[in-house]
């Protein structure tokens, strides 16, 4: 009767740093990063797309011209 009341207030106490975490925001990287070393070990190929990924977001796009011929 012990253990399951343990494993229930751990399960709660583990739900409520969920709902934490998921509002503060804070979890994204660091999942992101533990991911990553997860497929660096297990799949080499899932590692170098999950780095160009994350190169391609960091990339800023090139805004257009602007040509001063062109004004209306």
């Amino acid at each position: 009767m012990l253990l399951v009341v343990g494993v229930a207030v751990v399960m709660a106490g583990l739900a409520r740093i969920a709902v934490r975490v998921r509002r503060r925001g804070t979890a994204g990287l660091a999942i992101g990063a533990a991911m990553a070393a997860y497929d660096e070990a297990m799949n080499s190929t899932a590692h170098d797309t999950f780095v160009e990924l994350r190169e391609q977001d960091d990339r800023t796009r090139p805004l257009p011209a602007t040509d001063p011929a062109r004004r209306p």
